[in-house]
């Protein structure tokens, strides 16, 4: 029984933050827990945990005797959470060009594919689907739980930021640089994937301050 009710929180979990990452929930959404589990079809139990979850994620809040609120994006918190993804990202990208299987490697070389089809065909959703796959398999095998746990909500609060403020992204020069750093892995080169995950953060902290016209 346990592990059902946890293999349903996570189903709940997934379900909620890709609602709120496509801003089919968008900020400033207020919901109930009965609302919740209406949406995502799961008992209020498993959606009472992952929203648990999503609120030590910094996706919602939970606000007394009034209901579940999505957060807003806010620019400060985007530029700092870049700075402390930088660090992580670096980390991840050469323990997995140090650590990932070959299997895990042909998995990216699937996965990068992907994302250049989509980034050809201007398919911003799938192009973000694509990355989070990506940064599914690249947290695995690095084999680090921890830096994988930390990194997994910022990189769910960069991939809504992106549909918040989709006009005039540039996803062939996205797809290039999210390229490099998986090229680098599955070559097993890890100062290079450590030097390609700095310049995707880079570009992100540009396309940050330029869609808010922060210069």
């Amino acid at each position: 029984m346990v592990t059902q009710t946890q293999s349903l929180a996570d189903q709940a979990y997934e379900r909620l933050e890709a609602l709120i990452v496509t801003l089919l929930l968008p900020p400033g959404t207020l919901l109930s827990e009965a609302d919740v589990s209406e949406r995502v079809g799961i008992g209020r139990t498993p959606v009472r945990e992952a929203l648990q979850r999503l609120a030590s994620d910094r996706l919602v809040r939970a606000l007394p005797r009034k209901g579940i609120y999505v957060t807003e994006i806010n620019i400060t918190d985007h530029l700092a959470l870049l700075e402390t993804r930088r660090v992580l990202d670096r980390l991840v990208a050469s323990r997995a060009a140090r650590r990932a299987t070959p299997d895990q490697r042909m998995a990216l070389q699937d996965c990068h594919k992907a994302m250049q089809q989509a980034a050809a065909q201007m398919d911003l959703a799938a192009f973000l689907r694509e990355d989070k796959t990506c940064d599914t398999i690249l947290e695995a095998a690095s084999r680090n739980p921890f830096a994988a746990r930390a990194l997994a909500p910022l990189h769910a609060h960069c991939r809504r930021f992106w549909y918040r403020y989709r006009e005039g992204h540039d996803l062939a020069r996205s797809a290039q640089l999210h390229g490099a750093v998986l090229e680098a892995v599955i070559s097993a080169e890890e100062q290079a994937a450590e030097d390609a995950a700095d310049a995707l953060v880079d570009y992100l902290m540009r396309r940050t301050r330029e869609a808010l016209d922060l210069f």
